[in-house]
């Protein structure tokens, strides 16, 4: 059990014990009792604040429970922070899963712009080399036409 399910635990089942011994010997729930069932099973959100005042005001909560009702109570409230206690564990088997998950595609991410960068650098190349063999192809067009004119003209002159 962790050390929150522990607190829980000790919140509860200490002033529950300390009342044990006051409790009155009825087997049936009285009012009195139901309401500090109630109020007991309310979540006090300033718990952690003030854990010894209310420990004080639980122990007076449970003061008049009957022993059964108690130890029904306490044995609840222990199922209840096992499987708090479990379910932390799950959840914390699965944020170290998908924590490795992360780290391995941060990993896969570094590689794949990596490999973008150096495709870019390529593609850069290619694009700079095909605009050269434009400009070269080009060149040779005109020199071809300009040479297939004179041509023509020589040819036009011998005749």
């Amino acid at each position: 059990m962790n050390s929150a399910g522990n607190s829980y635990a000790k919140c509860f089942s200490r002033p529950m014990l300390a009342a044990w011994g006051d409790s009155t010997k009825h087997d049936e729930g009285t009012k009195e009792e139901d309401s500090a069932v109630a109020l007991m099973a309310r979540n006090d959100s300033n718990s952690d604040d003030e854990p010894l005042n209310n420990l004080a005001r639980l122990k007076d909560k449970v003061r008049g429970l009957n022993k059964a009702k108690l130890e029904e109570l306490l044995f609840t409230l222990m199922d209840e922070c096992d499987a708090i206690n479990s379910e932390n564990c799950m959840l914390k088997d699965a944020c170290s899963e998908l924590k490795k998950d992360i780290r391995e595609l941060e990993h896969e991410n570094k590689i794949l712009k990596s490999e973008k960068i150096k495709t870019d650098m390529t593609n850069l190349v290619l694009h700079e080399d095909l605009k050269k063999f434009k400009e070269t192809l080009r060149l040779k067009e005109e020199a071809f036409a300009t040479d297939l004119t004179k041509l023509k003209n020589e040819s036009l002159k011998l005749k």
